[in-house]
């Protein structure tokens, strides 16, 4: 018994230094795991801090920049306030046919007090949805819109030849007393003492400013006649749509209208020729986009860019709007001296534009 319990009792001091030891082990234990889990949970606050500051970081300011990245951080804040600014809206309407898709047109904003210019909106290939015509879809483009339109500048021709409005009976226009008509006898006449005799002009599908515009300016343009075989259906098709509008209309030429702005930017008279070529011509609009962004003439989405160096009529429509922003800034050419007081005429930029206010 003795030698047993002389063998229990160094059991019971190994059982009582066992448990001492395994309380201290245990302790230790869950020192360990408790520092590990706080370890643990400051590495996931770390990585959930890190998220949301990346979320926060990369996350879109507001729902116009969805669709895509402005250029320039002075657009970005402007477009933040704009809602509190002065501003004048002007659409630019490059017009195709009307069973077509072709028609495009852009929505440009002008801030005067910032001398700001965005454009906001681009609506390409307007056309017909089943029983609603691409006629009247743009007319609910231009009159839907919120706020004041200021001026809607059109790339084709918003008045008919002198003889088609002329209500007098006709001599021919060869005995023509109207200024109109006098004043066409007298540039052909003109012109053909300096260079090869051109063609005999016709009153009936040409106006006074295209003639102008083939003769009288520093470059040679050869505008389409307003009745000519291409144009015809959309003159037509301008003052069927115009008669309905209650905003101010415009004529622009876009191709005069770009050579003009990008002759005073300095940009390459090739690309402001041939933009409109199918080779090369997307580099064209390319390089003359950029260049209004670089010079800080223009605020536009990389989206809107991409669609205008890939569309010409969506281009067109852009140059037309901001031709109408330089006839709002007096940066357009006055009527000339003797041009016929009923002839229409169209809003041409300066030769030296003024971006300025």
């Amino acid at each position: 018994m003795a030698k047993v319990s002389k063998r229990k009792a160094p059991i019971k001091r190994a059982t009582k230094k066992s448990s001492t030891t395994a309380k201290k082990s245990k302790k230790k234990t869950s020192r360990k795991a408790s520092t590990g889990q706080a370890s643990k949970a400051k590495s996931a606050k770390k990585k959930s801090t890190k998220k949301t500051t990346k979320k926060a970081s990369g996350a879109r300011p507001s729902a116009a920049r969805k669709k895509g990245l402005q250029y320039g951080s002075a657009g970005q804040a402007l477009a933040i306030k704009a809602a509190s600014l002065k501003v004048h809206h002007f659409l630019g309407v490059a017009l195709g046919g009307g069973k077509t898709d072709k028609t495009c047109v852009a929505l440009v904003d002008y801030y005067p007090d910032q001398n700001k210019i965005f454009l906001s909106r681009l609506f390409e290939r307007v056309s017909t949805v089943g029983e609603v015509s691409s006629d009247l879809q743009l007319h609910k483009i231009v009159t839907e819109l919120p706020g004041r339109v200021e001026s809607v500048a059109f790339d084709v021709p918003l008045q008919l030849p002198k003889c088609l409005r002329c209500r007098l009976k006709c001599p021919g226009f060869e005995a023509c007393e109207e200024p109109e008509i006098k004043w066409l006898w007298k540039h052909y006449r003109k012109r053909n003492t300096k260079k090869k005799p051109k063609k005999l002009f016709t009153p009936y599908t040409e106006r006074c400013v295209e003639f102008y515009m083939q003769t009288e300016l520093e470059e040679v343009f050869h505008p389409p006649h307003a009745l000519g075989a291409n144009v015809a259906p959309l003159t037509a098709r301008a003052h069927f749509i115009t008669r309905r509008l209650k905003s101010p209309c415009i004529e622009v030429y876009p191709k005069l209208s770009l050579w003009r702005i990008g002759r005073a930017l300095g940009i390459s008279k090739n690309h402001l020729r041939f933009h409109r070529h199918s080779f090369g011509g997307e580099e064209s609009r390319k390089i003359i986009l950029e260049k209004l962004i670089s010079e800080d003439i223009a605020f536009l989405y990389v989206q809107d860019v991409k669609n205008m160096t890939a569309n010409v009529h969506a281009f067109e429509a852009f140059i037309s709007a901001l031709t109408a922003v330089l006839e709002l800034k007096k940066q357009c050419e006055p009527r000339p001296k003797g041009f016929p007081a009923d002839e229409s005429w169209i809003s041409i930029p300066k030769v030296d534009v003024k971006w300025s206010r």
